[in-house]
């Protein structure tokens, strides 16, 4: 798909940003990670916006807590992670890109979020969300992954789809358990023909053979918030 014929908003995952530029430039000059950063930053803004400024160009970056793990019950949320080592310019390029490039940092939630909540207030026909996380599938407006070059434009309904997917299969990166023996392809035929999210949320409700809490952790913890301080509630009706 082609690019949106106008661009008005950015909004950049700044954690892939960096951990692109740290892992990149793993056992270099510390200088070469903070040009990587540049090189990325003045790609995107390249490809976009073309002149940068503080109301069209926003980042963001992960900081310190998270509320999903304290909703995660079944497995400890991103537990997985935890003996991974990370790049050594890792905290280096956080800061170069928080001083030259105004990342907001979030606090008790992810970056992600903050970019869900950004994405939300904007005009999803000139919004343009930057990354290679799959997650933000979920999100209405265009999505675009500048390292394949792939622009996406999602529709409430695809949005809603792709979650209601993820509630199904979990996620293996985020340590976040799914239906066992249900992937992509199942989890498309569970979902099948179905056009409305309170059908959506029906079939996951009965895939998990009733039982709403599991159905309900998986959501809180895959859901990026809409608005500040939100947690994920069924559709209304139920």
């Amino acid at each position: 798909m082609s690019k949106p014929k106008s661009i008005t908003k950015v909004l950049v995952d700044g954690d892939i940003i960096c951990y692109r530029a740290a892992a990149g430039t793993e056992g270099s000059h510390p200088d070469d990670t903070l040009d990587k950063v540049d090189t990325l930053m003045n790609f995107i803004v390249a490809e976009t916006i073309v002149f940068p400024a503080s109301s069209n160009l926003e980042c963001y970056l992960t900081g310190e807590g998270n509320f999903r793990y304290e909703v995660a019950k079944t497995t400890p949320y991103k537990g997985n992670r935890k003996d991974v080592v990370k790049p050594t310019n890792l905290p280096l390029a956080r800061q170069h890109l928080i001083d030259k490039w105004g990342a907001v940092v979030s606090q008790g939630e992810e970056a992600d979020d903050l970019i869900g909540i950004a994405s939300a207030r904007g005009d999803p026909e000139t919004t343009v969300v930057v990354t290679i996380d799959k997650d933000m599938m979920q999100l209405q407006g265009w999505n675009w992954n500048f390292t394949k070059d792939v622009w996406t434009k999602i529709s409430v309904y695809e949005g809603n789809k792709f979650f209601y997917t993820q509630i199904l299969t979990g996620d293996r990166a985020d340590a976040i358990q799914g239906i066992k023996g249900v992937g992509p392809v199942k989890a498309g035929k569970i979902l099948e023909g179905l056009t409305t999210e309170q059908e959506l949320y029906e079939a996951c409700v009965s895939a998990y053979d009733g039982d709403t809490e599991r159905v309900t952790e998986n959501a809180r913890l895959l859901w990026l918030r809409r608005y500040e301080g939100e947690l994920w509630e069924a559709p209304a009706s139920w």
